[in-house]
């Protein structure tokens, strides 16, 4: 996909996201290397990130690193996610268009007979074409977009074989189609608002699991009676009790503020 959008004169970053290890926390980032061919293009950005335990697929910089490459004034920027299963779809709500590559023998047949990550998908690739099992496939994403609701944009499902970069040249054709049909009507405003809507969820989301991770930590009767009473529910409500007293204090600071900003702003 580089290679293409390089060929028509494109500047492409990539961010490609790696597991960490349960118990060392390290990770491989080994993306770098598989792009090696590209390393020396002055137009061509890769970073590797670790995911540090954030679920989605993602990495929880990804959202603020891809905001400054664009910053920055890239053409393309190319997320590739952890590999993920069927809860795990952050991607579609931060990309533009999601690709969901699917291989023959791997029983991604299953995949197709649930909700989730079938749904999300812009467009379908169908990796290792060359490989028994490629045309069967297509012909399960097919029977699986059939069954489904009618959409104004059907995904096309493209065949693709990696080491050769065939298909790849269809690939990207195929999500330059997809991106005129965002600009068509209100789509891409429709798609800016259900990103943003994403996002301030997930920010909430992480400061609330930070919050409460901070909370028990620093006061450890709660997990003492979390041992002794052997239910979640009643350390829940003492945590939240604690991140709300806390979250309305600092609330209240904060709107105290800027009457002080103001009148100073007047003398000036």
């Amino acid at each position: 996909m580089i290679g293409e959008l390089r060929k028509q004169n494109q500047s492409v970053a990539v961010l490609a996201v790696d597991p960490n290890s349960p118990h060392s926390g390290g990770a491989v980032l080994g993306d770098r290397i598989r792009m090696a061919t590209h390393a020396l293009d002055l137009c061509v950005f890769v970073r590797s990130m670790g995911a540090r335990g954030h679920v989605g697929g993602l990495a929880f910089a990804v959202r603020d690193s891809t905001r400054l490459l664009g910053a920055f004034g890239f053409d393309a920027v190319l997320l590739e996610t952890v590999g993920v299963g069927q809860s795990e779809l952050e991607v579609a709500a931060l990309a533009d268009t999601t690709v969901l590559v699917l291989t023959p023998g791997q029983g991604d047949g299953v995949q197709m007979l649930k909700a989730g990550v079938m749904e999300i998908a812009d467009v379908f690739v169908v990796n290792k074409a060359d490989h028994r099992g490629a045309q069967t496939t297509v012909k399960e994403i097919r029977h699986a977009l059939n069954l489904g609701p009618h959409m104004e944009w059907r995904p096309p499902i493209i065949k693709t074989i990696a080491p050769t970069g065939e298909g790849a040249a269809e690939l990207v054709a195929a999500l330059a189609a997809h991106d005129r049909f965002l600009a068509s009507g209100d789509n891409r405003a429709a798609k800016r608002e259900q990103q943003l809507r994403a996002e301030v969820v997930g920010l909430v989301e992480e400061w609330a699991r930070n919050r409460a991770c901070a909370v028990m930590s620093r006061d450890p009767s709660l997990i003492a009676e979390l041992l002794d009473d052997g239910f979640p529910y009643a350390t829940v409500d003492a945590v939240v009790r604690e991140m709300l007293a806390a979250g309305e204090h600092a609330g209240n600071v904060r709107r105290r503020a800027p009457a002080k900003e103001d009148k100073s702003s007047a003398v000036r």
